[in-house]
């Protein structure tokens, strides 16, 4: 089972059945010695710290595997409202904490997309139908 991300309060083209928990991950590094004179050398001279920046993408994707086992443990499809925040725990060490919560979802149905046919096989012609306002439809809050 494949758990779905999305980082607005509801998932596109699925409604929310049922919401589970607020499930997190996170991950603490420290900078490499070694990575850090060179990002040091770097700074003098500009340019992007190639080296952070992976750091950077691999701490996001561990914090978020570890997010998901917990989303699964719940038996969740999805999780909704997915934040990233970063904070300083030492000198030279951070974390990357991701969160979000986790939710049960099921596919909408797809409507039509070609007219329907007559008793002679014939297609009719498409109708407009009356809008549906999207103030008016239940949004999910995951907050309560």
């Amino acid at each position: 089972m494949t758990v779905q991300l999305s980082n607005l309060e509801h998932l596109p083209n699925y409604q929310i059945t049922e919401r589970l928990d607020v499930v997190y991950g996170s991950t603490v590094r420290s900078k490499h010695v070694g990575k850090d004179l060179f990002a040091g050398l770097k700074n003098i001279v500009g340019g992007e710290l190639t080296a952070y920046t992976e750091l950077l993408e691999e701490s996001r994707q561990e914090a978020i595997d570890r997010m998901v086992v917990k989303a699964e443990a719940l038996g969740a499809d999805a999780v909704v409202g997915l934040r990233f925040s970063t904070s300083s725990i030492a000198q030279g060490a951070s974390e990357l904490f991701v969160y979000g919560t986790a939710v049960k979802a099921i596919p909408m149905p797809q409507q039509a997309t070609q007219p329907p046919n007559d008793a002679y096989g014939q297609s009719m012609p498409a109708q407009n139908p009356t809008p549906v306002p999207t103030d008016d439809l239940p949004r999910f809050n995951p907050f309560g």
